[in-house]
């Protein structure tokens, strides 16, 4: 009798972690929540991935989400893979750009993914001896498709389905270019799901039609009706713009320094608070559910920056980073007659330390910002592309050890 108690008990507690990881951070699942539940309930074993294309150095905690869900599907006891998307980085996704992508080399994405592994395997455990994560590079079977094969992939689509896409509609009505290989994008994504055999492809919502590809490959390759996951992507409620982006200043790497990522936290948007801690934390939903945001927005996001960086770095190097910004930042010396600054939209921030004064010309300000001198909101910026929008509040721009300004948004 002990032993049947304990069965139902572990039965029930798996139910409690299945429902919770269904119920945050997903946007959609297809062909529906509830039957991806009941397989998840099951004990049926799944094979599930996660893709990203190698455009660049550094994964962000947007990126982490989905790694974060792949672990704890890990941990039911899934079998789960990281695919890192090398081939298709050199062909370049076109969703939701307005102009085409620079294709990169394969020298260029080779050196991108060197740190990858590193950077994810805060997240995925895989040394694990029973089930260990496990990376795949898709230019294992992508490099190795002739003509024929890609002529029978493009068979499976229509010309129509792909110019149903919203930034090919764009693009046409403004008479920009579109590319065919951009067509072969979803095609060659979705081929992935195939050679991998999956039954269930999670990424951000904005892959839906991509993963959807997967699906319809699926089922006419392998007759398997695999689910697709689609997770919240990290956007500010008010300005409806992606928070991990580096020209707008909300990159969070996950190779950031402990002060670098602290402060990097510190620095969005209060309305994000609850979202990041939902999506790129570890804490449950009812201990986030109990953490008083509205009334106390700065103590929430020492709070949240604790949390993510003790992922990454560890307890310590977490304590140490909140006192390294509460002592550097919070307390340090702000000039009292702080200069304001309106602006009307968006602006680079080689721009603004010219129009400032704070540089004699656009590049001298590129070289202040290459060289470290310049901080917005307490973080250091070195990217030259770098703008200032509004994010629902002031930005303090600080250039040198003297120079400071408020920039401040108007809406008029």
């Amino acid at each position: 009798m002990k032993n049947v108690g304990f069965r139902i008990s572990n039965m029930i507690e798996k139910e409690k972690q299945i429902d919770e990881l269904l119920s945050r951070s997903i946007f959609q699942v297809l062909p529906s929540k509830e039957a991806l539940r009941g397989v998840l309930v099951s004990g049926k074993k799944l094979r599930i991935y996660v893709g990203a294309d190698a455009t660049g150095p550094q994964l962000h905690i947007g990126h982490a989400t989905n790694f974060m869900i792949l672990e704890k599907l890990r941990q039911l006891g899934h079998q789960v893979i990281v695919l890192f998307g090398d081939f298709t980085a050199m062909l370049g996704d076109p969703t939701e750009k307005l102009a085409t992508r620079k294709r990169l080399s394969r020298e260029e994405v080779n050196a991108n993914i060197s740190t990858w592994k590193d950077q994810v395997s805060k997240l995925l455990d895989f040394s694990d001896v029973e089930n260990p994560a496990i990376i795949r590079q898709n230019s294992e079977w992508l490099s190795k498709m002739n003509l024929s094969d890609v002529i029978d992939l493009a068979s499976h689509f229509t010309v129509q389905q792909m110019l149903e896409r919203d930034m090919f509609e764009k693009r046409m009505e403004e008479g920009k270019p579109i590319y065919l290989n951009e067509f072969l994008y979803p095609l060659l994504q979705g081929y992935d799901s195939v050679a991998l055999d999956v039954d269930v492809e999670m990424g951000g919502s904005d892959q839906i039609f991509n993963m959807l590809a997967g699906r319809t490959l699926q089922r006419d390759f392998h007759q398997k009706e695999k689910f697709v996951v689609a997770t919240t992507l990290l956007e500010n409620p008010v300005t409806g713009k992606k928070l991990m982006s580096k020209s707008e200043g909300g990159f969070v790497a996950l190779n950031d320094t402990p002060n670098d990522m602290f402060g990097k936290i510190m620095a969005l948007p209060d309305e994000v608070i609850r979202q990041v801690f939902v999506d790129c934390s570890f804490l449950s939903l009812e201990e986030i559910e109990s953490i008083p945001i509205s009334q106390s927005p700065r103590d929430a996001k020492l709070r949240l920056g604790r949390e993510i960086v003790k992922i990454y770095h560890g307890e310590d190097a977490s304590r140490a980073a909140e006192e390294y910004f509460v002592s550097t930042f919070s307390k340090r010396e702000i000039p009292n007659d702080i200069r304001e600054v309106k602006l009307i939209g968006e602006m680079s921030l080689l721009d603004f330390l010219v129009q400032e004064g704070f540089a004699t010309s656009r590049g001298d300000a590129r070289r202040k910002i290459e060289q470290g001198g310049v901080e917005v909101d307490g973080v250091k910026v070195l990217d030259r592309d770098f703008t200032l929008t509004n994010t629902g509040k002031s930005s303090i721009v600080k250039c040198g050890k003297k120079d400071f300004a408020r920039a401040v948004f108007s809406t008029l």
